[in-house]
C-alpha cells in the first residue's frame, strides 16, 4: 500500500476527530444537529432556496434533506412557501429564529476557526490554504466519479 496514502488517510482521520465531526454533541451547533446546523447556514447563506438546490449543495437525496428540512420546520428554524409563479418550486428559507441561530452558528464557527488559524505559523498559511482547496476538489472529483459509475451500474 502507498505510504503517502495511508499518511493522507490517517491525517484526514485525525482531523475529522480532532475536529469533533463525528460527536453528536451540537454545543458548536447552537442546540441543533450538525446536519441541521450545516442545513440553516447553507440556507442562510443563499436567503432563499430550493429544496433540489440545496439538496445538490448538501450532496444528499431530496428525500433526506426533505426530512431535515420538515424537522427544521418543526422547530420554528425554517419556512417553505410555495412561489406564487411557479407552484411546483417550493422556496425554503430562515425564519426570524432561524436567522439568530444562523447568525450564532457563524460567529462561534468564525471564532473558533480563527483560533485554529492563528495557530498556524504566518508563513505557512497560504500554503495551507490551496493544499486544502486542492484536497477539496480532489474529495468532489472522486465524489463526482463515484455518481457516474452509481448511474452507469458500475
Amino acid at each position: 500500500m502507498d505510504k503517502e496514502m495511508v499518511a493522507l488517510r490517517e491525517l484526514l482521520r485525525r482531523m475529522v476527530r480532532d475536529l469533533g465531526i463525528l460527536e453528536k454533541n451540537d454545543t458548536p451547533c447552537c442546540g441543533v444537529t450538525l446536519s441541521q446546523c450545516h442545513t440553516i447556514v447553507e440556507i442562510g447563506r443563499k436567503e432563499e432556496i430550493s429544496l433540489g438546490d440545496l439538496s445538490d449543495i448538501m450532496g444528499l437525496d431530496k428525500s433526506t434533506m426533505s426530512r431535515t428540512i420538515n424537522n427544521l420546520v418543526t422547530s420554528d428554524l425554517v419556512a417553505r412557501d410555495l412561489d406564487a409563479e411557479n407552484r411546483r418550486y417550493v422556496k425554503i428559507q430562515l425564519t426570524e429564529k432561524g436567522r439568530s441561530v444562523c447568525c450564532n452558528i457563524e460567529e462561534n464557527m468564525d471564532a473558533y476557526y480563527l483560533e485554529i488559524f492563528n495557530a498556524i505559523p504566518v508563513e505557512k498559511r497560504a500554503s495551507v490554504l490551496e493544499s486544502l482547496k486542492i484536497l477539496g476538489e480532489a474529495i468532489v472529483s472522486q465524489k463526482s466519479i463515484e455518481k457516474s459509475n452509481e448511474k452507469n451500474g458500475g
